[in-house]
């Protein structure tokens, strides 16, 4: 089959598969390549048959199984978004742009490419797994421009899951939250250049009480890369005098959208509640 993409393959074989296949291909090609990144029981719960008929469809469709489709998928899923970003004829002749704006984005667009192509989809695995796990008490912290990413994804985190700490901007105050961080224990850091002396402290000092670290940082490496179980590096460059976090922002959201799905069931309950309190205190206008 070469190089078909799997929409290729399942095309291919459609006259060959059974009802129960094609309930799976219709769930596949309903949002098509994402529908396949889901666990293989999650996909056959969707397609309403069971797990072994799923893994017999990635077979048939020429793959050794439901791990190969899904990383065949997952490819693909990267190469859309890679490929609207790397077309020189992205930009409109005949629209009308400023060149300082179109320089810095195409600088953008170019760290979110190469952000994609490092991040070694093991790590981003275990990082949502990680966060997703109800047993882990998760602390953030960011410096003195990262701090509004870790911020950020306190917000969203604290929303999904209990058991989330957004660490004070004083670092005369950790100590009091060392006190509470031990094995079970999770600390996120974002520490970009100029990389600050505080944010390696803090993770030496959470080490050795036995807390995991998670690390945000640019191409470079922040020194905290050393005291790091999981490290995802974004490229942050831009024609400016400050650096753009946005390719870190999108590994942010991708893991966000990660750890809700890991824990749908308790997550929806939690969001549903939020929900009736902003109803109840009327905080935010209805729409239109």
């Amino acid at each position: 089959m070469g190089k078909l993409i799997v929409k290729d393959r399942i095309e291919d074989q459609r006259a060959d598969l059974t009802q129960a296949e094609r309930q799976i291909t219709n769930v596949l090609m309903r949002d098509y390549p994402v529908a396949g990144l889901q666990s293989v029981t999650r996909l056959a719960e969707a397609a309403e048959v069971s797990t072994p008929t799923v893994i017999r469809l990635a077979r048939k469709l020429g793959f050794e199984g439901f791990s190969d489709m899904q990383q065949a998928l997952r490819e693909e899923a990267a190469a859309q978004i890679k490929r609207p970003m790397l077309k020189s004829d992205g930009w409109q002749k005949q629209r009308r742009t400023s060149p300082a704006f179109r320089e810095f984005a195409e600088a953008v667009f170019d760290n979110l490419n190469r952000t994609i192509e490092r991040l070694d989809p093991k790590t981003f695995d275990a990082i949502g797994r990680i966060l997703a796990s109800p047993g882990n008490r998760l602390y953030l912290s960011g410096g003195r421009i990262t701090r509004s990413n870790a911020d950020y994804f306190f917000n969203h985190l604290q929303i999904i899951r209990p058991g989330v700490t957004l660490l004070s901007q004083s670092p005369n105050v950790w100590p009091q939250f060392l006190l509470d961080i031990d094995k079970d224990s999770v600390l996120i850091l974002f520490d970009i250049r100029r990389y600050e002396r505080d944010l390696e402290r803090l993770a030496h000092l959470a080490k050795e009480r036995g807390a995991t670290i998670i690390l945000f940082t640019d191409q470079w490496g922040s020194p905290v890369s050393k005291q790091a179980d999981h490290v995802v590096n974004a490229l942050v460059e831009v024609p400016s005098s400050w650096d753009s976090t946005i390719a870190m922002n999108l590994v942010i959201e991708a893991l966000v959208a990660e750890v809700q799905r890991r824990r749908w069931d308790a997550s929806k309950d939690r969001i549903e509640a939020l929900e009736d309190m902003f109803n109840a205190t009327r905080i935010f206008r209805k729409g239109p």
